[in-house]
């Protein structure tokens, strides 16, 4: 039973910053390529960043890149996305997710992703 457990989430204020980890479980970890989405009150859920399985490739939404920073750890079968200058416009629920695709290109579409987290709320005070 593959697990994705998203944890730091929390209620920051305007320029602050955030470590969100995820915890995979029941899943060829090294073999996933894993992304970040999230979803604001009201709007669809989008993608924010992806890591390829080694970690080299990594992916980033416009509005986030030189703010957040995706990295992962195989051998804890774990990925952290580090946010930085956070804006109330990031406020949302975020989500990490797995994709079993053989070659992982960041994909923005979500359902490309074959297993999601249960999300954690990010709250950024203006």
């Amino acid at each position: 039973q593959v697990q994705l457990v998203e944890s730091g989430g929390g209620l920051v204020q305007a320029g602050g910053s955030l470590r969100l980890s995820c915890a995979a479980s029941g899943l060829t970890f090294s073999g996933s390529g894993m992304g970040w989405f999230r979803q604001a009150p009201g709007k669809e859920r989008e993608f924010v960043a992806g890591i390829s399985q080694s970690g080299i490739r990594t992916y980033y939404v416009d509005s986030v890149k030189g703010r957040f920073t995706l990295s992962r750890d195989n051998a804890k079968n774990s990925v952290f996305l580090q946010m930085n200058s956070l804006k109330p416009e990031d406020t949302a629920v975020y989500y990490c997710a797995a994709t079993k695709a053989r070659y992982y290109s960041g994909s923005h579409l979500k359902s490309e992703y074959d297993y999601w987290g249960q999300g954690t709320q990010v709250t950024v005070s203006s």
